[in-house]
This record gives structure tokens, C-alpha cells and sequence, in this order.
């Protein structure tokens, strides 16, 4: 299924530059296959929210996140 990419996310409201890049990648599959104008919705309210709090703005001992790097359980192939 093909996603458009928008202005804010599932992974950027839950850790946005907090958590490493598997996670993210996580969060984004899960949004794919539980997306629905609620879940939209409710993306775009909690942005506000993360936004003005300054929440997940930068990783433990980095300045924005963590490195990216090839992933954990990659294909052979696909790094």
C-alpha cells in the first residue's frame, strides 16, 4: 500500500526524535495498517500538543537523533 508523506506522522508524535530508526520504521508500518481519518485526526491534535511541549526534540546525547544506520534484521540485499 502506498502512504503519501505529510507534515507530521504516528512516529513523530510518539518519540519523535527519541526513538532510533527501527522504531520509527515500526510506528510507521503500524500507521499503514491502522490508518483512518480518526487516527488522522488524532495525529494532527496531538501534534499541537508535541509541538508547543518540546517533546522528543532531541535524543539522550545527540543533538536532534541517533544516527541513521543500516537496520538490525535487514534482508541480505537489502542494506
Amino acid at each position: 500500500m502506498e502512504v503519501h508523506p505529510g507534515l507530521t506522522g504516528w512516529a513523530q508524535i510518539n518519540g519523535r526524535n527519541t526513538v532510533d530508526w527501527d522504531e520509527r520504521l515500526a510506528l510507521d508500518v503500524w500507521y499503514v495498517d491502522h490508518r483512518s481519518l480518526w487516527l488522522d485526526l488524532r495525529i494532527l491534535v496531538r501534534t499541537v500538543g508535541v509541538v508547543l511541549g518540546r517533546q522528543g526534540v532531541a535524543a539522550e546525547g545527540s543533538a536532534t537523533m541517533p544516527e541513521l544506520r543500516p537496520m538490525k534484521n535487514a534482508a541480505p540485499g537489502t542494506r
